[in-house]
């Protein structure tokens, strides 16, 4: 969402007789096209530094200026991701606040080189930096590099950010840092993905639009008339694109996985679908698993730094694994514990990395847009040793590596979870219109299908609904037969649901499902 109303102040400095070289020129020199006269845009450069960081000599056309509306005093972190936002009545309510970002038109958008001084105050390798002015810092020096393409389709421009802390990686992708020596990094970034970023809202302050595919128009109105104009995104290559999920350290979830893809394809989808297991996953397993539709791929798990020896998140970094499947440009990661209730395969559509908000300010990791990336794994992997999850799990982490992400609607992760205020409330209805459902507490696989168990523990109630639990076995119905036989009872699943069965009898819940004639006919064929 780019500004409109920002008055920037543009400054042409022309070269001088002296021969000047900063390092920024010499780090890039060999990337530049010989023989040609560039123009060189420098952002958030104070009047008193210019004279240092300005280029001059017989390659340089010009050094343009651009400078920065200050902030608006009301214009905090929280505003662009609030607690909550009424996604019902969004298009009646304020959007997100505007980030003054420069208008540049013409010749001043003319540029081969984008020169930008990084603001890092508040930069700590522990947390991440939720600094409105180091967004706005990112965001005007894309905005630069994006309107100089609309120069020439297969203009080429460099990145140089100078500062300790470099560009945001949510913005900037490593992929496309060509070098890094100190605090100069050079990029040169895919300017029709950078157009995409810049399509997006500021925040988590409004519902995300899917992205314009590659000669369409965008989807939304955009404030700035100039982007509007011409939101069609330039040619690239057809995107690879897949949904995963990952199972690891137990078998609990095969049956979970297999009902989650035959839900994709229930909804008519036709893309890959991946599912990266440990060794934990039997061999009969992987081959229902492979039945129902996911191309598996073994990897190794990765133990939360964090977490507790034993404790039930463990091992929940392994699904950092997901940014390694790089034969795909984008991934919708879905957690194995979902159903898919309507086509959501425009969510190829949405940058890396859009999520459903979760609560406060943070998105939940159960689906998740992604972009696979080898370099990003990396630094994944290195920041995860030093940054502390809040929950010792994946998603407290990656909530401090993106902090600039793309609210998607709860429509595509809806959770299964009823505060304390529906104790007594036992339609516990969910809208007809999910498009993907979350199913927290006792999955329903692990219940009889009479009922859901979750009402029998005190400690799950909350999670507990009869309809939900009904949408889950109508997936379960649609599925081949045998694909049915890897979500049966074994004893000790039938043990465990009689034990809270009788807990419910001593406890007095008023469902009395203890009183219900079991007909679950998995029951008359216990697995082993």
């Amino acid at each position: 969402m780019i500004s409109s109303s920002s008055i920037v102040e543009i400054r042409y400095s022309l070269p001088s007789p002296v021969n000047r070289n900063p390092r920024w020129l010499r780090l890039i020199r060999n990337y530049l096209p010989e023989q040609k006269k560039i123009r060189v845009g420098l952002v958030n450069i104070a009047e008193n530094e210019r004279e240092s960081y300005e280029a001059s000599g017989t390659s340089i056309m010009e050094n343009v200026h651009v400078s920065l509306d200050p902030l608006p005093e009301n214009l905090t972190w929280k505003s662009l991701f609030p607690v909550w936002i009424d996604e019902d009545h969004m298009w009646h309510t304020p959007l997100c606040p505007e980030v003054p970002l420069p208008r540049v038109e013409g010749t001043d958008a003319d540029v081969d080189v984008v020169v930008v001084k990084m603001p890092c105050d508040g930069f700590s390798e522990n947390k991440g930096l939720r600094d409105v002015f180091r967004l706005q810092v990112n965001l005007a020096a894309a905005h630069l590099a994006v309107e100089s393409e609309r120069r020439s389709v297969d203009r080429t421009v460099y990145v140089i950010f100078i500062g300790s802390c470099g560009p945001m990686h949510e913005i900037f992708r490593c992929d496309e840092r060509v070098r890094r020596v100190g605090e100069y990094w050079v990029y040169r970034p895919d300017l029709s993905r950078l157009k995409q970023k810049l399509l997006m809202p500021f925040g988590s302050c409004q519902i995300a639009p899917p992205l314009a595919q590659p000669g369409q128009e965008g989807l939304r109105p955009h404030k700035n008339k100039s982007l509007t104009s011409t939101t069609t995104l330039s040619p690239f290559r057809v995107q690879r694109v897949a949904y995963v999920t990952l199972l690891h350290s137990s078998e609990v979830y095969v049956c979970g996985a297999i009902a989650l893809a035959q839900s994709i394809r229930q909804t008519g989808s036709t893309k890959d679908m991946i599912l990266l297991h440990d060794d934990s996953i039997k061999n009969s397993s992987r081959i229902g698993l492979s039945l129902a539709g996911w191309k598996l791929r073994r990897v190794e798990r990765i133990r939360s730094p964090f977490s507790k020896k034993g404790s039930y998140n463990e091992w929940n970094y392994s699904k950092l694994r997901v940014w390694q499947v790089t034969d795909y440009d984008k991934l919708v990661f879905i957690d194995a514990d979902f159903i898919i209730a309507k086509n959501i395969d425009y969510l190829f559509f949405y940058p890396q990395l859009s999520a459903a908000g979760n609560n406060k300010v943070l998105f939940n990791s159960g689906v998740m847009v992604l972009e696979p990336s080898a370099c990003l794994f990396e630094d994944l992997m290195l920041k995860s040793f030093k940054i502390e999850s809040y929950n010792g799990g994946d998603q407290g982490f990656l909530n401090e590596y993106f902090v600039w992400w793309h609210r998607l609607s709860k429509r595509v992760n809806t959770m299964k979870y009823f505060g304390a205020e529906s104790e007594h409330d036992k339609t516990r209805q969910l809208p007809d219109n999910l498009e993907g459902i979350h199913y927290l507490g006792l999955k329903p696989w692990r219940c009889y299908r009479d009922y859901d168990c979750n009402w029998d523990l005190k400690t799950r109630r909350e999670y507990a609904s009869e309809s939900v639990h009904k949408r889950w076995w109508k997936v379960y119905d649609k599925m081949p037969k045998k694909l049915r036989g890897y979500c049966g009872l074994n004893r000790r699943m039938e043990k465990d649901i009689e034990k809270w069965r009788k807990i419910a009898k001593l406890k007095g819940f008023p469902e009395k499902h203890w009183r219900i004639e079991i007909r679950d006919p998995r029951k008359k064929n216990l697995l082993n």
